[in-house]
């Protein structure tokens, strides 16, 4: 249980805001309601939420613009939720940088299971998994420290999203071996997903820029006709 950290929770469905909240402070999280994006927006300003969980059909800024605005200074995690149960929505909320989708009516034990797996997934390392390793996965001046769940270029920490960091692992790991979307959209999301494969190219393409920001030698290659792979570059 992750005690005390700070859950925004965005959706103009009172009954669901409540039943959102009870879980949540029940699993020992702190919990702050927004019936606007524009709300949750202006408090960030002050009080920087863990995560945000954020309903995609809102009054005045909906959720696509609320990830987006977001996403331009912050990778915290979001899991989007919606009435909506289009492929094309789910699709464009993880384009958009989520990290989760739920489609009303969830399972509040469900929308649960999936806080503490990303929370996880964040969690801090422990002092043991922070001892130097000699076994560290890399690529050319790429190197994956999974445990602490950070990729180093060059020594220096990349900041990326979750979704970031679990293809960009994922490639480290195999390095110069290619895989199809499908195979990496199965891989990151980490069940059976079924979905357009523009969710893995923008996520190629979001990386590509950090590591040029980085000034990586490593490339993730395009493989025509097929999907991608990374290469070292040197």
């Amino acid at each position: 249980m992750d005690v005390r950290r700070l859950i925004y929770v965005i959706d103009d469905d009172e009954s669901v805001r409540t039943v959102v909240e009870r879980y949540l402070l029940r699993e020992g999280y702190e919990v702050k309601s927004f019936v606007r994006a524009e709300e949750a927006l202006a408090e960030i300003d002050h009080v920087f939420p863990d995560m945000v969980i954020l309903d995609i059909m809102l009054p005045g800024m909906n959720g696509y613009e609320f990830c987006k605005s977001i996403r331009t200074h912050s990778d915290v995690p979001i899991i989007m939720v919606s009435a909506r149960d289009e492929e094309v929505d789910r699709i464009l909320g993880l384009e958009l940088g989520s990290d989760d989708y739920l489609a009303k009516p969830f399972s509040p034990r469900e929308l649960v299971a999936r806080v503490r797996t990303v929370f996880r997934r964040l969690r801090p390392a422990t002092a043991e998994e922070r001892q130097p390793s000699l076994a560290f996965p890399s690529c050319g001046d790429l190197v994956l420290r999974d445990e602490e769940r950070r990729i180093l270029c060059a020594d220096k920490d990349m900041v990326l999203t979750t979704k970031e960091f679990e293809l960009l692992a994922y490639l480290i790991k195999h390095r110069g071996r290619a895989f199809t979307r499908e195979q990496l959209l199965t891989q990151v999301w980490g069940y059976e997903f079924i979905g357009d494969e523009r969710a893995i190219d923008d996520l190629v393409k979001r990386l590509r820029k950090k590591l040029g920001v980085a000034e990586s030698h490593a490339e993730i290659v395009t493989v025509w006709g097929f999907g991608y792979k990374l290469e070292s570059g040197e």
